[in-house]
């Protein structure tokens, strides 16, 4: 009896198979939430590391629990003000690389 072998994908060949191609809106759009929703796993994780409730990080940077609560679940909505005071108040540093084709460019 003769056994069929398992072709195996890489995660990449599966997003461009059902997410669409590097470079297309789908494919953008999808890897722009991804990151939004790392972005707010991260807050979250340093959030609780300071044993800060959402309330009580709401306070330090001005806004209500139910923003940090959103915030958390996805960075999507939140400008990059807010993502910034989140962080400063949670005393965590936060960097932003800007690529621009095969350079980065680094900010003082």
């Amino acid at each position: 009896m003769a056994t069929k072998e398992l072709k195996t994908y890489s995660l990449a060949e599966m997003k461009d198979k059902y997410i669409g191609k590097v470079g297309t809106t789908e494919r953008d759009e999808f890897e722009y939430e991804l990151r939004m929703d790392v972005l707010g796993k991260m807050i979250k994780a340093a959030r609780q590391e300071r044993n800060l409730t959402q309330e009580e990080l709401g306070r330090l940077v001005g806004v209500q629990k139910a923003q940090i609560s959103k915030l958390e679940s996805s960075a999507n909505s939140a400008t990059i003000d807010t993502i910034i005071r989140v962080f400063r108040a949670l005393k965590a540093e936060i960097n932003f690389n800007v690529k621009i084709e095969d350079n980065f460019v680094k900010l003082a």
